[in-house]
């Protein structure tokens, strides 16, 4: 049996140097020339292939990214954006225009949140923000001017699990599209596989997994990424989200490890959520056999990759989880940063950091609370060493 696998889909594409190198040159210029001046008419108009004419419009090792995170994905096409931003933005605005409307899950990552809630209805695009989890609510929210609907494989950041395959049932029997963020789960699903339209990634996170870079991808159909590059109204072009050539080709070679790291961010992430839930605090990790999907989860995932590297941890009050965090940096035991897929573990708070953007009410509403700390788990040799670590910082403040 023929079982799509992302990481053999990476390894098998092979890229050369100009010379013969491993790793493919980095051509590091912002336009180029050209023999004729018919060549350079034709690039211009999306009819010359292999020629280049601006790098806003494609660079060589733009190219070698977006090819390899496409085959990662399993759809026809890519395109890479110097952010996660730049990637949602130039979709929604591609696929939207005024009078539209969204459908999006409610919990999502605080600046996809801000920009659908305060700058598309600038443009007349009106999002309505609904329980994801929860289908008939959902296709409810959806009338005649709806024409995207957008949710994230694994919420920022309560975690939530969308059912991307009935939600692509519903995107299908109203003719619109589904765009899947799956930033906190690559490689462990494959949203276009299970019926997505657009499969959008911030590779500034596990991607990357260095935290030197900040980068973003559309996956889609070559006609979707024809159009998002056109040049006369394609929003990835004229909008100007360009990835440089030198971070292109950084994140290329960190994409080759993917596969290894994905496997021991799940693997320490599901060995701290089991440890600390059966000290009786209050995790939410989607590998727990607590998480309300975790049964739709676990039949969604590419086992291999397992659970995924993030969780949280509620311990009450917002005073409370500084304490922990400051106690936990203190001790070297990751960095109270925002952002996740790091080698070392991550931990903020995100309902006054990443999901700030969204109102008080609308965040209790939802079931975020002050206490809430959200980790992204590292890649920690000895986990059992991390675990009595982080117990010791939570006896010393009473989390227990």
């Amino acid at each position: 049996m023929n079982v799509f696998n992302p990481a053999d889909t990476i390894q098998d594409l092979q890229y050369f140097g100009e010379f013969g190198g491993v790793n493919p040159s980095i051509s590091d210029s912002s336009t180029y020339t050209f023999l004729s001046a018919k060549t350079m008419f034709d690039t211009f108009e999306g009819n010359a292939d292999g020629c280049y004419l601006y790098s806003r419009h494609s660079s060589p090792m733009n190219l070698y990214l977006s090819k390899a995170l496409a085959a990662m994905e399993g759809t026809e096409s890519a395109n890479v954006a110097a952010s996660g931003m730049g990637a949602i933005t130039s979709v929604l605005m591609q696929l939207c225009a005024s009078g539209d409307e969204i459908v999006s899950s409610r919990t999502i990552y605080g600046g996809t949140y801000a920009f659908m809630k305060n700058m598309l209805p600038k443009w007349g695009i009106q999002t309505h923000f609904v329980d994801g989890t929860k289908l008939d609510i959902v296709e409810a929210s959806i009338n005649s001017k709806t024409k995207v609907l957008y949710c994230e494989t694994v919420s920022n950041p309560l975690l939530e699990v969308c059912d991307i395959q009935a939600w692509a049932e519903l995107a299908k029997k109203y003719k619109l599209k589904l765009v899947v963020d799956n930033t906190f789960s690559p490689l462990s699903v494959a949203p276009a596989k299970l019926g997505a339209d657009v499969v959008i990634h911030s590779l500034t996170k596990f991607i990357n997994g260095s935290s030197d870079t900040v980068g973003g991808v559309v996956c889609a159909s070559q006609e979707f990424i024809n159009d998002l590059k056109n040049v006369n109204d394609g929003a990835m072009m004229l909008l100007g989200p360009t990835m440089d050539s030198l971070r292109a080709a950084s994140i290329l070679k960190n994409l080759r490890t993917l596969h290894i790291r994905m496997k021991q961010h799940s693997h320490n992430a599901m060995y701290l959520a089991n440890r600390f839930e059966n000290d009786g605090l209050k995790v939410v990790y989607p590998g727990l056999k607590s998480h309300p999907s975790h049964t739709l989860y676990a039949a969604m995932i590419n086992e291999e990759y397992g659970f995924g590297g993030m969780m949280t941890i509620d311990v009450g009050t917002l005073d409370k989880a500084n304490q922990l965090m400051e106690l936990m940096q203190n001790q070297n035991l990751g960095y109270l940063a925002v952002s996740l897929g790091f080698y070392k573990t991550l931990f903020s708070a995100p309902g006054t950091s990443t999901s700030s953007e969204i109102p008080i009410e609308e965040q209790i509403e939802m079931g975020l609370s002050d206490g809430l700390i959200r980790f992204s788990i590292g890649l920690d040799n000895n986990i059992e060493r991390t675990y009595q670590m982080m117990k010791t910082c939570m006896t010393q403040l009473n989390v227990f």
